[in-house]
């Protein structure tokens, strides 16, 4: 399902084979790295962050922006580990996120139909014959800015940039003269007192990998199965299969049929994997579904991503949770809070409102926290571009607004000073999840 229909089949048939034959853009021991990790959050001895763009763009494609995004997911992943003392392991949605699932296969407009837009891998968001017909070269595009974007992100953060010490310049300039500036500036300033204290303690800071660098991990939806096959090697050690164009690849609400191509391909990759659970899914088919991607109940293999709802959270997670706990599935358990509070302008821009994705969230952990189980992570869409894609915030975002710095080729995204106040909020309950840890400990 969701796989474009190609003119030139000769032509996509060429390309494919183009890809067989490209080196991977990730290797089998980073994966593996990210599975050991995700098996802490599963645990409850971790937590996930995974933020990044909507959809990747050829044209938006700059240093400068792929070093904004990962400037704000180490600000969310500071707070977030100050706030839980507990390792956040930090996965971007790029190098990889190009391709977007469509609810209808033909769009209208002013009476013309033509092919949805189904990201910059497939065809152009242009309003044209030309621009919607799918593209297969388009694939190797994608290949290589994923190539070029993963050196960048390696660079910025084995290169000095995730240095702790550097953590004030993380802010940008356009959050630094708001409120949730001055409060992250404020940790900063706790964090750097922290650090000069260990080091006049003698703790030599400067030879602790962890301080200076980091690893953000790369993920997409994996929607495209014609790309991930042709991206997928076989470990010469273990002897197997693992999709090379990612650490984390997932599949999204539109195809994780039990008994369609994609979950198939899911089940036969050792890569981490997520599975988005909408409003839809009931805890006989979640079972099921685990049971066919994670038959060993592996820690650190499957990620459910929640997407419900504000309204809906309530009534459908518990069951969910409940179910998983008592049959011993080990899963991580995340919330995605933007695609399911998507809405239309009267304007027909498509917004999500801030208000709606922190009462999600809140719903998340409220919900884990009463059934005694671990929130694990984050999902979310942003940017550290200055954009106004979602209503309300910090900054008080109204629909006349959003038309200022809409820069979006797909789903509203969070800028930086909104992801900021949703890691504070999200921080509040880590404290009290450690809390609760360290009172169960002291019972013991």
């Amino acid at each position: 399902m969701q796989q474009p229909e190609y003119p030139q089949q000769s032509e996509l048939q060429a390309v494919e084979s183009q890809l067989r034959g490209f080196p991977p853009l990730v290797f089998v021991d980073e994966v593996q790295a990210l599975t050991r990790q995700l098996a802490r959050v599963a645990e409850g001895e971790a937590f996930l962050l995974q933020g990044g763009d909507c959809a990747e763009s050829f044209v938006e494609f700059k240093a400068v922006n792929i070093q904004d995004t990962c400037k704000v997911i180490l600000q969310m992943a500071v707070i977030l580990t100050f706030a839980g003392s507990c390792p956040v392991v930090k996965v971007g949605r790029l190098a990889g996120q190009f391709a977007k699932p469509r609810s209808a296969a033909m769009e209208i407009i002013d009476g013309v139909e033509l092919p949805s837009y189904r990201g910059d891998m497939v065809n152009d968001i242009a309003f044209n014959e030309f621009a919607r017909t799918p593209e297969p070269n388009r694939l190797i595009q994608a290949y290589n800015q994923s190539a070029a974007t993963l050196n960048l992100l390696r660079a910025f953060t084995k290169g000095g940039l995730a240095d702790l010490h550097q953590v004030h310049q993380w802010n940008l300039e356009f959050v630094k003269d708001s409120p949730l500036g001055e409060k992250y500036l404020h940790l900063a300033d706790r964090i750097g007192e922290a650090l000069a204290f260990m080091e006049a303690c003698g703790v030599t800071l400067q030879d602790t990998p962890s301080i200076r660098e980091t690893t953000v991990y790369t993920s997409h939806e994996a929607l495209l199965l014609n790309y991930e096959e042709a991206l997928t090697r076989q470990d010469d050690i273990t002897e197997d299969w693992y999709d090379c164009s990612a650490h984390l690849v997932w599949v999204g609400e539109r195809t994780r049929q039990l008994d369609k191509a994609h979950i198939e391909f899911a089940r036969g990759i050792k890569n981490p994997i997520g599975v988005k659970a909408g409003p839809s899914i009931d805890a006989d088919e979640l079972l099921r579904l685990i049971d066919i991607v994670n038959p060993h109940n592996e820690p650190g293999r499957l990620t459910i991503i929640v997407r419900m709802g504000p309204d809906r959270i309530a009534k459908k997670l518990p069951s969910l949770i409940r179910s998983v706990t008592r049959e011993g599935r080990t899963v991580v358990w995340s919330s995605d809070p933007m695609h399911a509070n998507t809405i239309t302008t009267s304007h027909g821009l498509k917004t999500r409102s801030f208000d709606s994705i922190l009462a999600e969230v809140r719903s998340f952990f409220e919900i884990h926290d009463a059934e005694g189980t671990y929130a694990g992570g984050i999902h979310c869409e942003m940017t550290g571009q200055n954009v106004t894609e979602c209503v309300g915030g910090p900054q008080g975002i109204t629909e006349k607004e959003l038309t200022e710095k809409y820069f979006t080729h797909c789903d509203p995204r969070l800028n930086a000073n909104q992801a900021l106040e949703l890691a504070f909020l999200i921080s509040e309950f880590l404290k009290k999840a450690r809390a609760r840890k360290n009172q169960s400990k002291s019972e013991l």
